[in-house]
């Protein structure tokens, strides 16, 4: 077995890299291959059928050329949607994102928490019963942000995103009153990419549950522990499934310094 075990890490776009940047952190001895379907993104504007149609045997195909030891599914819509699929049909391990509700309500001092995602994730039948199991006598308001993860992508390439854009997006999140709104749960790994301006935009500070550390610590356990080795291992893949070129060094340093990915 090779010392660095292999990881396949998928999202719609680019904001699996704010997951596989907690793995790098957590197992820097793994060979990470990242994977993103930006051919069909964004997948809030497809159906559900449309999206397990897609995404199944694609991590088909991707299992059968990257063979991972382990593959995560670094996105709120496909996990809520197609792990059951993905299980049934494959092998290998999986880990999915789903919000993380669960913490966010044990945490919250006022019990009034905001979930931020994509208008799919909020809807699913998956979310709600997610919020009937942990929401703890809180109150849960479900926030679907459609444009949000283009703004973030379109942020990250550099381009120019305004305040007020984010800024309607997340307003719905903040809840005024006798108490306030003191949690925002992100429900969509794309989200992180944005959190010093949605910090910074916020009317009011809250806690921003980001569920990429989660994620790395439950793969890492799922790997097991490190082998020995006196060799580094390769630097993290990326590509695109529309073929377009890799971003550049620019994009990805902030994410990984020296560890860019190739």
């Amino acid at each position: 077995m090779s010392d660095h075990p292999a990881i396949l890490v998928f999202d719609s776009g680019l904001g699996g890299l704010t997951v596989l940047r907690e793995i790098v952190k957590a197992r820097p001895d793994a060979a990470c291959a990242y994977v993103a379907d930006d051919a069909f993104f964004p997948y809030g504007h497809h159906t559900e059928d449309e999206i397990i149609g897609r995404v199944v045997p694609l991590i088909g195909e991707l299992i059968a050329l990257q063979t991972p030891r382990l593959v995560v599914i670094a996105c709120n819509t496909a996990s809520t949607l197609v792990m059951t699929h993905l299980r049934a049909s494959y092998t290998v391990p999986f880990v999915g994102t789903v919000p993380a509700i669960k913490p966010a309500c044990a945490s919250s001092k006022t019990k009034r928490v905001s979930v931020l995602g994509t208008k799919g994730t909020v809807k699913r039948e998956y979310t709600q019963r997610l919020i009937q199991d942990f929401s703890q006598g809180c109150e849960v308001t479900l926030v679907g942000a459609p444009n949000l993860p283009s703004l973030a992508e379109a942020a990250l390439r550099g381009e120019d995103v305004g305040d007020d854009a984010i800024a309607a997006e997340i307003a719905p999140c903040f809840l005024d009153g006798a108490t306030r709104t003191d949690t925002v749960v992100h429900a969509c790994t794309h989200f992180p990419l944005l959190q010093d301006r949605l910090t910074a935009l916020a009317p009011w500070p809250v806690n921003w549950i980001d569920p990429a550390p989660a994620i790395a610590r439950r793969t890492a356990e799922l790997l097991g522990p490190p082998a020995p080795s006196g060799t580094a291992a390769p630097r993290p893949s990326f590509r695109f499934t529309s073929g377009r070129p890799a971003l550049g060094n620019g994009v990805l340093a902030p994410f990984f310094g020296a560890q860019v990915p190739a």
